[in-house]
């Protein structure tokens, strides 16, 4: 029995370090003792050293499949686009929305903390919550559920952002953002006076670049001209259907950028 459960649960050997020794670094997923005990049954059955192995080389693959479709939504994300229907999102720094689906991703306060209202008045006030997959919202409170609210009993959440950990959100990701001039390569600012940015699709995809000058925008122009039935320097990017469309508009502002340049670290 030992051969198969530190075959598929490995931390298990290792649960009683040595004195003094310091204490294993977990890699695996936690399991109370309930579903503990529903395993048991299932491991006598596939104990045998071959049956195991098949299990491990399934749960490998498993894995990298898994591993292979979340590489594949960033991917999707970064270019402005839906994972879910692959149309645009509406995007700022915090929301990421598809109007075509209604798929969203956003962020929520790491400090501020959340309220759960109910449809009877009451209130569960937690560090955050999860709806998942049968309605239920989960509110935890440090490392436990603090309560198990059904579906029909949820009224609204409200994520309580305080003023000091949006300013510190906007500045975290504002740091992080360098915009590069499309022509010299030289770091520039939307704030710089002669700053432009411009949106065009030389070949079938709509990019954006930055320029630190008249200058620069200019000379961009000459070296690369668009073609004459797209004119994407004189045309707004609005009602034009003529590339696949990153951005809905260059007049949203810089927030579209920032988040296309940002890693996409999840959020929802």
């Amino acid at each position: 029995m030992k051969n198969i459960l530190t075959t598929i649960f490995p931390h298990r050997e290792n649960e009683t370090p040595a004195p003094g020794a310091a204490p294993p670094a977990f890699s695996g997923a936690l399991l109370d003792d309930e579903v503990d005990e529903k395993f048991k049954p299932d491991l006598e059955v596939v104990e045998d050293k071959d049956t195991g192995g098949r299990i491990q080389e399934a749960v490998k693959r498993e894995i990298q499949s898994a591993a292979e479709l979340s590489v594949k939504r960033l991917q999707v994300l970064q270019h402005g686009r839906c994972p879910q229907c692959g149309a645009a999102l509406t995007q700022s720094m915090f929301v990421s929305v598809c109007d075509a689906c209604g798929w969203s991703s956003y962020s929520v306060p790491r400090r501020g903390g959340v309220v759960v209202h109910t449809r009877a008045g009451q209130s569960v006030e937690g560090d955050r919550c999860y709806v998942v997959k049968d309605g239920v919202t989960l509110v935890v409170r440090g490392e436990a559920v603090l309560a198990r609210v059904p579906a029909r009993a949820v009224e609204w959440i409200e994520y309580v952002w305080g003023d000091g950990e949006l300013e510190e959100r906007r500045k975290s990701i504002n740091e992080r953002l360098t915009l590069v001039c499309g022509w010299c390569g030289k770091e520039t600012s939307s704030e710089k006076e002669g700053f432009h940015l411009v949106q065009a699709a030389f070949g079938s995809t709509q990019e954006r670049y930055c320029f630190c000058s008249d200058e620069c925008y200019e000379a961009f122009r000459q070296m690369y001209p668009s073609r004459v039935h797209r004119n994407c320097y004189e045309r707004s990017c609005e009602g034009c259907n003529l590339c696949a469309k990153r951005y809905s508009d260059e007049n949203r502002g810089l927030r579209t950028l920032a988040k296309d340049l940002i890693t996409i670290a999840g959020a929802k």
